[in-house]
C-alpha cells in the first residue's frame, strides 16, 4: 500500500477535526462519541484514530483553534504595538470574530460560530479534565503575559492609565473576551461591531460624558 503524502494526511486530518466540531458543536463533548465522529466525516470507525490518540486529544485540538481565533490579533497587536491600550487590544479581538467563516492551515473554510461554542465548552472541560486544563492554564499565562507587556509600553506612551497594573489590567482584556464570547454564544449577542464601538467609547476615551441638565 503506498504511502500517505504529508499534504494528504494533514487534509485528512482535518476533515476529521471537521466532522468531530460539528458533532461536539451541536451534540457537546460527552454526548459525542468516536464512531459518531468518525461517521460525521464518513470514514470508518478506526480512521481517527490514525490521526489521533482519544477524543480528548481532538477535543484540545479544537479549543486551541478555537482560543486561538479569540486571541490570536491580540497577541499580534500586543508584539508590534508600542501604545496599544485595552480598548484597542479588544477591538483587534472583535474584528477578527466579525466574520461568519475563517479559513484553517489546509484552505478549509471553518465556521466561528462553531468554534466559539466548542470554546464555551472547553471552559467546563478543563474543571474536570486536568489533560486540557495544563495546556489551557499554560495557553492563558502566555497571553496574559503578552497583553501585560503591551499595556506597560502603553502606559509609557500614555495610552494606558499610569495608575493601572499592567498585570491585572492583561486580565481585564481577557476578561472582556470571556465575556463577550459567552454572551454572545449564551445569550444571543449577534451585534459584534456595536460591542465593540461601545467598547471603544466606554475605555478608550470617546465621547465625554456631558453633566445632567438641572
Amino acid at each position: 500500500m503506498p504511502r500517505i503524502s504529508p499534504e494528504r494526511r494533514e487534509a485528512k486530518r482535518a476533515e476529521i477535526v471537521a466532522a468531530a466540531r460539528r458533532c461536539f458543536s451541536r451534540d457537546g463533548f460527552h454526548q459525542t462519541s468516536m464512531p459518531d465522529i468518525a461517521a460525521e466525516a464518513g470514514v470508518s470507525a478506526g480512521a481517527p484514530y490514525r490521526y489521533f490518540a482519544s477524543k480528548e486529544e481532538i477535543i484540545l485540538a479544537i479549543a486551541e483553534d478555537a482560543f486561538g481565533l479569540v486571541f490570536r490579533p491580540v497577541e499580534r497587536l500586543a508584539a508590534v504595538s508600542e501604545a496599544a491600550s485595552v480598548a484597542e487590544l479588544v477591538a483587534a479581538s472583535l474584528e477578527a470574530l466579525s466574520v461568519d467563516t475563517v479559513t484553517d492551515a489546509t484552505g478549509r473554510s471553518v465556521s466561528v460560530e462553531e468554534l466559539l461554542r466548542c470554546a464555551v465548552q472547553a471552559w467546563s472541560e478543563l474543571l474536570r479534565n486536568e489533560a486540557v486544563r495544563t495546556p489551557a492554564v499554560e495557553g492563558f499565562e502566555v497571553v496574559r503575559r503578552s497583553i501585560a507587556a503591551a499595556l506597560g509600553r502603553g502606559q509609557k506612551a500614555g495610552a494606558v492609565p499610569i495608575t493601572a497594573d499592567p498585570e491585572n489590567s492583561a486580565r481585564v482584556v481577557m476578561g472582556l473576551l470571556h465575556g463577550y464570547l459567552l454572551q454572545r454564544v449564551a445569550f444571543s449577542l449577534t451585534d459584534t461591531a456595536g460591542f465593540s464601538e461601545d467598547v471603544t467609547v466606554l475605555l478608550g476615551g470617546g465621547a465625554q460624558c456631558e453633566a445632567p441638565a438641572r
